[in-house]
């Protein structure tokens, strides 16, 4: 039997239908803070599980079913009569088509949240259309800013609409649609769209164009890698460091750091000497290595940091000492989070093969040997 988990979700039940990245990523989130996920692997579909040992899919449990065949549909049907929350990530329409839209699933139980994650949203002209992080974050305005001045926009991995504008998103209204259902008692479709969520992260950008200090074009702009002192400079070891030294204090910090004279640098506010700026921060900056002037900043204000990679993230003393990453089953990874004091989350499980636990659940919802033999010879479930 599945043992409860802790941590602050405990006693929650989830149904994952199988899709790729942000539903996942929602779902990965919940089972971090202790939910019981239930991920269903459509049978015949495509193979979303293709990294066996994907830290996206760690912390739940994985039954095979096909969900082409009404015997399938009817055991994700019963695994929503015991469950809170429905999470899917298919464009509007499939999970209809399937028999585990909305209106199916509440029949069964109008208690569970329905978490649903597209691109563009359930409406609207582009609703139906393919598209990838790429896409949705040109449409939301997310991409157009990073870049540096003069050249064309860059792709940020794909962090901002699968993941933070995504996934988060998704785990986020699916929370507080958990919250809203201890009043009405009633679940609700949550509508995540990948271009609304890495639009809402945006939402910084428009306070500071309408207060005057975001007026330039990619990369002249105070966060965006156009002041001096909000940027990344090469090492004389050819690696990065991180300077974010905006207040005037901070600055001050960073000159001492680099050990610059006062007098001879310009005023940092002062756009019309930013290039001259920039070339003495360069220049005190490219005499060091990393570690070296990492070593000097430590302890002070000065706002400089190592820019590690992730795969060197994981081994700097500041993240070990909080546990940020943790290693479950020889991947290193992430950590949960965020912290709780009273109600900390396990250690993650590693991910289960795929239908492994098929013949476990099914026995919970009240299939015996028979019946199990019998949806697997009608080609139900693997």
């Amino acid at each position: 039997m599945n043992a409860k988990k802790s941590g602050p979700l405990s006693g929650l039940k989830v149904v994952e239908l199988a899709g790729l990245a942000p539903a996942p990523f929602a779902c990965t989130v919940l089972a971090d803070l202790g939910a019981e996920v239930v991920r269903v692997e459509r049978v015949g579909g495509e193979d979303v599980l293709a990294m066996p040992r994907d830290p996206l899919l760690r912390g739940r449990r994985t039954i095979g079913v096909n969900t082409k065949t009404p015997e399938g549909v009817e055991i994700v049907l019963r695994l929503v009569e015991r469950a809170d929350v429905f999470v899917e990530g298919f464009r509007p329409g499939v999970t209809e088509r399937m028999g585990l839209g909305p209106e199916q699933v509440h029949a069964r139980n109008p208690r569970v949240v329905y978490g649903r994650i597209t691109g563009w949203g359930q409406d609207g002209p582009l609703a139906r259309t393919a598209g990838h992080d790429i896409n949705y974050i040109g449409l939301s305005g997310a991409l157009h800013p990073i870049g540096r001045r003069g050249e064309r926009p860059v792709p940020p991995v794909n962090f901002l609409a699968d993941f933070g504008g995504g996934g988060m998103y998704l785990a986020m209204g699916v929370l507080a649609a958990l919250f809203e259902r201890q009043t009405s008692g009633k679940g609700q479709v949550v509508d995540a769209s990948m271009v609304d969520g890495s639009a809402l992260l945006t939402t910084h950008l428009f306070g500071l164009r309408a207060s005057g200090l975001w007026d330039g074009e990619r990369g002249e702009n105070l966060l965006d890698g156009g002041a001096p002192f909000y940027d990344t400079y090469e090492t004389a070891d050819g690696r990065y460091v991180a300077v974010g030294a905006i207040e005037e204090k901070f600055f001050a910090a960073l000159v001492e750091v680099l050990e610059l004279d006062p007098e001879t640098v310009p005023p940092r506010l002062d756009r019309t000497q930013w290039p001259r700026l920039r070339e003495l921060l360069a220049e005190a900056i490219g005499k060091h290595t990393r570690d070296e002037l990492v070593a000097r900043a430590e302890g002070t204000d000065a706002c400089l940091t190592p820019v590690l990679s992730p795969w060197e993230a994981p081994h700097h003393p500041h993240n070990v000492a909080r546990g940020t990453f943790v290693d479950i089953d020889g991947v290193t990874q992430p950590a949960p989070g965020p912290k709780f004091d009273r109600t900390p989350p396990d250690v993650p499980q590693p991910p289960h093969e795929r239908g492994s636990d098929t013949v476990e659940v099914l026995r919970e919802l009240g299939y015996d040997g028979d019946g199990i033999r019998s949806l697997r010879d009608a080609g139900a479930i693997v």
